[in-house]
């Protein structure tokens, strides 16, 4: 049998979509789970080589669910990314008209996509949440629900209409996607790539978040995504989810993980890989000061002046 990838499902997902963008997908078998917990779980138990989830969208920002589940359980890494732009579709039963919807089903990242559109043509249609868009789709092939915001590729799947295509709030709306699969080795530096780690303070004092934001900033690293979630050990209580640019290869980007080491209560790895929104060619340069050859520059002068050789 064929390695295979979880990936959050029913078939017709805009996650197995994205997923069927990477080459080595054809290799494996996907395998649909009910939710990103089941997948993740999946691979934490074996059952599956890497997972395939949504982790971001330029709308809401980071998925909290995926977020909540890297912080959490058993340590899991992610090996690449997927940027994959979305628009919906009014996915209905054959018949239905606009003035037949009641009620209206959909992933709960996927409301803030199309409130807008929902207010305009369906003020006063009911939002039920589902386990993911297809899943809502599937509901509404079984009678539970009157229409569905799913990829249009999904009508054919439920034996569904779409009833209105190209359905947006934010033009250009973009959902990211990871693979994340057990612990190993990182993927190779290829020079366009992006560390993400969970960091947890000390302890609450005036400052704290700008101590870790510090290590990155006097290193020269970008960061491209910051958000806090809740440890669950009361108000006022969280860690922090942060991509930054830089692979943990790159010295500018190992130094400042050791320095939030040492000074964080617990730092989560959770990989460094291949961004998907840029190639090599394109990266910025380090700024003056944070390149590799100018830190190995700068370990040179310490230890000679340790021997006496400055």
């Amino acid at each position: 049998m064929p390695a295979s990838y979880a990936y959050l499902g029913p078939e017709g997902t805009f996650t197995e979509v994205a997923l069927r963008t990477l080459p080595e997908a054809a290799t494996r078998e996907l395998i649909p789970y009910v939710s990103v917990q089941s997948a993740l779980d999946a691979v934490r138990t074996g059952e599956a080589e890497a997972a395939f989830v949504p982790i971001e969208n330029s709308v809401e920002g980071g998925i909290t669910t995926t977020l909540d589940e890297l912080v959490a359980g058993a340590p899991l890494m992610i090996y690449r990314e997927v940027l994959l732009s979305i628009t919906f579709a009014l996915l209905v039963r054959p018949g239905t008209k606009l003035s037949d919807i009641k009620t209206v089903s959909a992933h709960p990242a996927a409301q803030p996509q199309v409130r807008n559109w929902l207010k305009k043509h369906l003020p006063d249609a009911h939002w039920e949440s589902a386990a993911s868009n297809a899943d809502a789709a599937r509901l509404v092939q079984e009678g539970q629900y009157d229409a569905a915001f799913a990829g249009e590729f999904a009508a054919a799947r439920y034996g569904l209409e779409a009833l209105e295509t190209g359905i947006h709030d934010a033009e250009n709306a973009q959902t990211r996607f990871v693979l994340v699969g057990r612990p190993a080795r990182p993927p190779a530096p290829t020079g366009a790539d992006k560390t993400s780690v969970v960091l947890w303070q000390r302890d609450d004092h005036p400052g704290g978040l700008r101590d870790l934001l510090g290590e990155f900033a006097t290193r020269g690293i970008n960061l491209m995504l910051l958000q806090s979630r809740p440890t669950g050990a009361g108000i006022g209580n969280y860690c922090f989810c942060i991509d930054a640019e830089g692979h943990i290869s790159d010295r500018r980007v190992a130094e400042a993980l050791m320095g939030l080491k040492r000074i964080c209560l617990q730092v989560r790895y959770l990989g460094s890989y291949p961004r998907a929104d840029m190639q090599p060619g394109d990266v910025r340069p380090p700024r003056p000061g944070t390149s590799d050859e100018e830190f190995l520059a700068a370990s040179d002068w310490v230890a000679r002046c340790q021997d006496g050789r400055f």
